[in-house]
């Protein structure tokens, strides 16, 4: 699963030159320890045009009434994206991007478990295969929601963990979020565990175990 990200950079127009979208009217901050329920800025093709969207993390169904239900999905399985028919909606029609330098997982140890932060190597920011939906609230407005795809663990992560987020290849991002394609199965080739080779994985502090902690330590090796 992926239950924690990173996105530490300060400057949004980054984040616009990396996924080729219009720099928005708004600023980004870092972020060492990405929780569920927080915002973040993604990228999806809505309203006719490729754009960064700010969505909170946690998938609403939009036929729940409020962007805090208490159901909310952080992580989709990509192997049952076809089994059921709310997912192969989102499949068909609503995939995004989720920008990310790093993301956690925690490899048990007897009773303790250990943080560990992967990263891809040479690749200041990535993305993860990302699903969304929205809510209509009150005012009219719409509160964007995303959830983040899993396959299993490559050799690398596997020794910590058996699953692992859905990182999309550079050249695979823009099949990824053409609306044209709206067949799962010309999709579902994308959705393949990450070249190990291509990623590093090292222990954190233990602070990143609390989301309240948002700061450079927790993505920084841990000192010995």
């Amino acid at each position: 699963m992926c239950g924690r990200f990173s996105l530490a950079i300060d400057d949004i127009e980054d984040l616009a030159l990396r996924f080729h979208v219009p720099l928005p009217d708004t600023s980004v901050q870092p972020r060492y320890n990405i929780a569920p329920a927080q915002p973040l800025l993604t990228v999806a093709h809505v309203q006719g045009k490729r754009q960064l969207i700010p969505m909170l993390w946690g998938l609403v169904p939009h036929w729940n009434k409020s962007a805090k239900s208490s159901y909310t999905l952080i992580n989709i399985r990509s192997e049952s994206l076809t089994e059921k028919p709310l997912f192969k909606r989102y499949f068909e029609h609503q995939r995004c991007l989720v920008p990310a330098d790093g993301f956690f997982e925690w490899k048990k140890a007897g009773t303790k478990k250990i943080p560990y932060r992967a990263i891809v190597k040479k690749e200041p920011i990535f993305a993860f295969a990302g699903l969304w939906d929205f809510i209509t609230q009150p005012d009219g407005s719409k509160a964007y929601c995303f959830t983040i795809l899993t396959t299993e663990a490559n050799d690398l992560l596997r020794p910590i963990h058996d699953r692992m987020p859905v990182i999309l290849l550079p050249d695979e991002e823009d099949k990824w979020l053409d609306p044209s394609i709206q067949v799962g199965a010309h999709l579902q080739p994308l959705l393949h565990p990450y070249p190990a080779k291509r990623m590093e994985v090292y222990e954190v502090s233990p602070k990143v175990n609390s989301w309240k902690n948002d700061t450079p330590e927790c993505i920084e090796p841990k000192a010995n």
